[in-house]
């Protein structure tokens, strides 16, 4: 059954975001908190900040995917109405995404505490971890350079998603170790949901991807193994810095630096 776009965001992810809030608000009038290992900034501003940057980051790499055809929308389920070349829908997805996981994320961080015990720093993990996602990277960026045709999907999601996680991974990997609970929680129920409703807007219609730009590996036999990397970047973009930006060791490490 085809969708619109915004059928699409309006089934499967306003309900849960409205889920999130009603439980947000519900917590907030029990007076349950973020637990003191996280109590930093408020989770509130960080939130909004992540949604930004969300969109700032990803609007020009997703307006070029468009403009190149590695994706695009059937124009009978969408408005048809673009901000460049990506339909207004798109940048409303950005936007839901990232609020359901940082919502999600904070509701398991308020039950969830991490580990308790000091950190032990691992400055070998973040080396370790920030260089192996490097090398990852230039690779992919040689395929790209090359023009390998299959790839080349793969090689833009990875080459433009990489360098913030190498980020990420050089200043806390072993800061996201020590609370791998929420991160694990936040993490991997968002990538398995999310790459459901992709596959069913694929299989319906909603949007296709060019099979030309990908190396043909389905999941289920609908989801293109890309996009399913897609969505397990760009959430660990999402869980990873709301955690990092809040933890105290994140504030305590930035402040001896």
């Amino acid at each position: 059954m085809p969708f619109t776009y915004f059928g699409v965001l309006f089934r499967f992810l306003v309900p849960l975001l409205v889920v999130l809030v009603a439980l947000t608000a519900l917590d907030l009038r029990r007076g349950r908190r973020l637990p003191p290992a996280f109590r930093t900034w408020s989770p509130w501003l960080v939130l909004g900040a992540h949604v930004l940057v969300a969109l700032v980051y990803t609007t020009p790499w997703d307006n070029y995917l468009v403009a190149q055809g590695v994706w695009w929308c059937n124009p009978a389920l969408v408005t048809g109405l673009t901000l460049g070349y990506v339909q207004v829908e798109e940048y409303t997805f950005f936007v839901l995404q990232t609020l359901l996981v940082g919502l999600w994320l904070l509701w398991w961080m308020r039950r969830l505490s991490g580990d308790a015990r000091p950190l032990v720093a691992r400055r070998g993990l973040r080396r370790w971890t920030a260089a192996a996602l490097g090398g990852l990277w230039a690779i992919w960026l040689v395929l790209l350079a090359v023009g390998w045709r299959p790839g080349r999907y793969m090689a833009l999601i990875l080459v433009w998603a990489l360098p913030p996680l190498i980020v990420q991974m050089a200043f806390g990997a072993d800061i996201l170790w020590h609370h791998r609970r929420p991160v694990l929680a936040g993490l991997l129920p968002a990538v398995a949901y999310l790459s459901l409703v992709d596959a069913i807007a694929i299989g319906g219609g909603t949007w296709t991807i060019n099979p030309e730009d990908t190396l043909r590996l389905l999941m289920g036999g609908v989801l293109p193994l890309e996009e399913f990397v897609f969505f397990v970047v760009t959430n660990m973009l999402i869980v990873f810095g709301i955690v990092l930006v809040l933890a105290q060791e994140s504030h305590a490490r930035s402040r001896r630096r």
